[in-house]
């Protein structure tokens, strides 16, 4: 991760506590976001609009500077929240928000007629892409909530000698409690 991204992301440090699970969170997450036919722009879009929901300031700080270094605006960002009304979304765009919005807010089965909407603009396997940058970030960003993670800090503001945080995480919660 240092030679990828500069720095190790303070979710990451948390999981190495289990390296099984830090290796297989970053091999899934690479998968989601950079394999398939979708753009990571549009997944990235996704897992912005996810993260919104579920208020996760930590994925939020990350995955909004990822959204905009792939050609998305801050007003992009601002507006998903309203991507229905607004001007700015594509058609395709809004039914990968809304897909977002359908899987962090109703646990129900998709109905038929959402399932048609959504193949207007992609292949069963790109839906199954969404579906999967929704999944793994309702997830993170659960994970993430639960230990009121600190966002992790630039790549220039960051030192690899950081301990884990996991820790450091728990005892900050349970002060504020």
């Amino acid at each position: 991760m240092m030679q990828q991204r500069g720095n190790v992301p303070n979710m990451f440090r948390t999981l190495a506590h289990r390296p099984e699970i830090f290796q297989t969170a970053i091999a899934h997450l690479e998968a989601v976001i950079n394999t398939g036919t979708l753009s990571p722009k549009l997944k990235e879009l996704v897992v912005v609009r996810t993260s919104q929901m579920n208020g996760c300031e930590y994925c939020l700080a990350s995955h909004s500077r990822i959204a905009i270094k792939l050609g998305w605006t801050q007003q992009h960002l601002d507006e998903a929240a309203n991507f229905g009304s607004s001007t700015l979304f594509t058609p395709m765009e809004k039914a990968a928000l809304h897909l977002a919005e359908r899987m962090t807010l109703n646990e129900a089965p998709v109905t038929q007629d959402e399932f048609h909407s959504l193949r207007e603009f992609f292949s069963e396997g790109e839906i199954v892409e969404l579906m999967a940058a929704c999944g793994l970030f309702n997830y993170f960003n659960r994970f993430n909530n639960f230990l009121d993670m600190e966002p992790t800090k630039n790549a220039s503001e960051t030192s690899a000698s950081e301990p884990a945080l996991l820790e450091h995480q728990h005892h900050e919660v349970v002060a504020r409690k």
